[in-house]
């Protein structure tokens, strides 16, 4: 079974726990993303191999060309183009993995949400393919981008749009899953993030209130980072209040942060050990860091960055498991405010506590490479 990833950390973790499942039951497994994912990859236990030499924000800032593209304002457009930054990053990966792919000769190929290498990999080699979501983000208005962009390679076949999968894994919990959803093999969540030493404070609880903020494993210090502007915003803000701050992020930027903020906790911290220990989550409405957080059963204040990524997090806190904040909504006293009702009312942690109880319910990844073996 070949798993192909993409260029960010989360993206492994999402597709880990199959991976990890389908490797314990006797088959072989290899992982495929960017090749600077390579290291979180094999950090995982699993063997991988790169799709392309270029990381990701090289697909999100150029076209085929080099040439360099804007990012469109309109939440529709700005998801077309979410799907034609994939669908480069593809394009990119066909001749590696299609030289992998004749050697090694896969028998099923599993890709995440966008990952739309899986899909063409499978249409070269002849086998089937199954798409497995990274999270509870809805693709359908992200897919059309990819058919457009992949309009050379889908003619070879005869094709105007990429075939649908032959299986499709969906890890979002049913009652966030969005009307007219396509039917699908439910699997249980299970977080996969990277590991390090545990210390006493990540798993045992303090005498105040614990929240943890983050802004993805993607984030960098860099000066074109907004990601890293935006975490330092938040902690900034919530270091004034009366609480245990955690602040997850990489360590470079964590170096940067502590600067700032002595006395904060920061850098890469377990999420799937330290987020039950919360009160509350605060983050960019990422779909991995939102998935950690329900399966704690945590509160979670939502602040979506990117047009993508705000459906999913409304429909978390239409659930009552949280409160989001859209582009607009988002001031200071709006986020100061937000934290203290998801920290003060009961129903918050009552409701997140459900949601995790579904997550739990659903068929485990082991479950799931059953099924997925006569495809």
């Amino acid at each position: 079974m070949l798993f192909v990833a993409a260029g960010s950390p989360a993206t492994v973790f999402a597709l880990a726990p199959l991976a990890t499942a389908a490797r314990n039951a006797g088959h072989q497994v290899v992982m495929a993303a960017n090749d600077d994912m390579v290291p979180v990859i094999t950090a995982s236990g699993l063997p991988g191999i790169a799709t392309t030499a270029l990381p990701i924000r090289h697909f999100i800032t150029a076209d085929r060309a080099g040439l360099p593209v804007e990012i469109p304002s309109d939440p529709g457009e700005q998801a077309l183009f979410t799907g034609r930054w994939f669908a480069r990053m593809a394009a990119s990966s066909l001749p590696r993995m299609l030289e992998f792919g004749r050697a090694w000769r896969p028998d099923l190929i599993i890709g995440g949400t966008m990952s739309y290498i899986a899909p063409l990999l499978a249409l070269h080699l002849g086998v089937p393919h199954v798409r497995q979501t990274w999270d509870a983000i809805d693709a359908d208005g992200i897919h059309p981008g990819a058919d457009t962009e992949l309009r050379p390679e889908l003619a070879e076949f005869g094709l105007d749009r990429l075939p649908d999968p032959d299986v499709f894994v969906d890890i979002c919990p049913p009652s966030l899953r969005p009307a007219g959803a396509a039917p699908a093999q439910p699997m249980r969540y299970v977080p996969a993030n990277a590991q390090r030493r545990l210390e006493p404070w990540m798993y045992s609880r303090g005498e105040r209130r614990r929240v943890l903020v983050t802004s993805g494993s993607r984030v960098a210090r860099e000066s074109y980072d907004k990601n890293f502007e935006f975490l330092r915003g938040l902690a900034k803000d919530v270091a004034a209040w009366d609480v245990e701050l955690i602040v997850a992020a990489p360590e470079a930027v964590a170096d940067a942060l502590r600067d700032e903020l002595p006395g904060i906790r920061a850098g890469w911290v377990p999420l799937d050990v330290v987020a039950p220990t919360c009160d509350l989550l605060v983050h960019h409405g990422g779909g991995v860091s939102t998935l950690t957080g329900l399966n704690a059963g945590v509160p979670q204040l939502l602040i979506p960055r990117g047009a993508v990524l705000e459906k999913p997090a409304r429909r978390v806190a239409d659930q009552g498991a949280a409160i989001t904040l859209l582009p607009g909504e988002d001031a200071t006293d709006a986020i100061a405010d937000s934290c203290h009702e998801l920290l003060s009312k009961d129903t918050y942690g009552e409701r997140a506590r459900e949601l995790s109880r579904e997550i739990a319910a659903m068929p485990s990844p082991a479950s799931v490479v059953d099924a997925l073996e006569p495809a």
